[in-house]
């Protein structure tokens, strides 16, 4: 069985801070792999810890996904509602810099399932430094 880690606030922040620049200007230089992979990490398992449940699914490929929402879990297949976008605007939803309408809108967010936009309630996560 996969081991489950759990969301540290402090560590969260850190990862995400290392980012704000990129994610304020998309013209910013890109990460380096490593950093990104542990803020998308970090903000999953917070969505996670602050909405428990396993009613939807957040994937982020290639980090990270996770379960989150109160309400009928699912065990086999796939779930009946999926949230899924790549690790840019999953940031930028977990920082408030977009909003879930916004992502979906531009296509840039994937929604399946009645419940999927359950997660605009959770959002966003982290605030970025100044």
């Amino acid at each position: 069985m996969a081991v489950r880690r759990t969301a540290d606030p402090a560590k969260t922040r850190a990862a995400v801070a290392v980012l704000a620049d990129w994610l304020r200007d998309e013209s910013a230089p890109a990460p380096p792999r490593t950093e990104l992979a542990d803020a998308v990490r970090a903000t999953a398992r917070t969505l996670a810890a602050v909405a428990p449940g396993a009613a939807v699914e957040v994937r982020v490929p290639p980090f990270v996904a996770v379960q989150c929402i109160p309400g009928p879990r699912h065990t086999r297949g796939t779930p009946p509602n999926v949230v899924e976008t790549d690790p840019r605007t999953w940031l930028l939803l977990a920082t408030g810099l977009l909003t879930v309408a916004e992502a979906a809108a531009a296509g840039t967010l994937g929604l399946s399932g009645a419940r999927a936009v359950d997660i605009a309630s959770a959002l966003p996560l982290v605030a970025l430094p100044d």
